[in-house]
């Protein structure tokens, strides 16, 4: 990762830059929230859980269940609060 941004590869095999907003660990998952949207600008955000294996040299994220999202979502609200807004 450089200056918070990630190159992810889609199943197709297409690479797609994101900006890391946020990092947390939740029930023992780490979740990174992450957006697609240059700086000062309105984008989507996604939130990502890592599934990576620990001796992996590249980390890997799929998208969580509703219920984590909705927690993590949660979660990075609070962190966020008066940096930016998140509308679900």
């Amino acid at each position: 990762m450089e200056d918070n941004t990630i190159i992810m590869t889609m199943d197709d095999g297409t690479e797609v830059e994101f900006t890391v907003l946020e990092s947390t660990v939740f029930g023992g998952n780490n979740y990174i929230l992450v957006t697609d949207a240059p700086d000062d600008e309105d984008g989507l955000c996604f939130v990502m859980k890592e599934v990576s294996d620990p001796d992996a040299e590249e980390a890997v994220y799929e998208d969580p269940t509703d219920e984590e999202a909705d927690a993590v979502m949660a979660i990075f609200q609070q962190m966020l609060e008066g940096e930016i807004d998140i509308e679900r």
